[in-house]
């Protein structure tokens, strides 16, 4: 196979140098205002208003399991096109248009535990670091719906068992 050149979108989170395919990426942006959101899983921080597009902001330190963010600094976000619509991806700092050559890609060792291995795709060899790359579909599944559920559906799901509740029940847990 011939050696190819490609093209990723990368960014920080903590220390770790992560990147995306740039095919996958809308647009990049400083921080939004978040709208928070009750029951939502705790790796979305909310909803932001993109220019009248609603779109889930998923924190990627709390879905790497990494320390909080400190709260000097706001995060950059980065716009995911998908197949439920566009996710943001929260992230420390965005990072630039890197085209790497497919030879230098290695997959994940086996000994990297469980969540790493299903969060990393692989790394790239760059002459100064290794370029992390992110399995996005996966980093946001935890917490974006499928689309083959109806909307009622996941509206009336109990945010604890997975079963379904009343509609006077999903109200109340809102309410409380």
């Amino acid at each position: 196979m011939a050696d190819q050149e490609l093209q990723f979108c990368t960014f920080m989170v903590d220390q770790y140098c992560l990147a995306v395919e740039v095919r996958r990426v809308q647009e990049v942006l400083r921080f939004q205002k978040l709208t928070r959101v009750p029951l939502a899983s705790p790796l979305v921080r909310g909803l932001i208003n993109l220019r009248g597009q609603i779109v889930v902001a998923i924190d990627l330190r709390r879905r790497l399991g990494l320390s909080e963010r400190p709260p000097e600094s706001p995060p950059m976000n980065v716009i995911l096109r998908t197949e439920q619509g566009a996710v943001s991806l929260l992230v420390d700092k965005i990072g630039d248009v890197c085209d790497v050559q497919s030879s230098t890609f290695e997959p994940p060792p086996q000994t990297l535990r469980a969540l790493g291995r299903e969060l990393v795709r692989g790394v790239y060899k760059l002459p100064d670091r290794l370029l992390i790359l992110l399995d996005a579909d996966r980093a946001i599944a935890s917490a974006v719906a499928p689309t083959n559920e109806p909307v009622s559906q996941r509206a009336e799901r109990s945010p604890v068992s997975g079963a379904r509740a009343s509609g006077a029940d999903a109200q109340e847990r809102i309410q409380s």
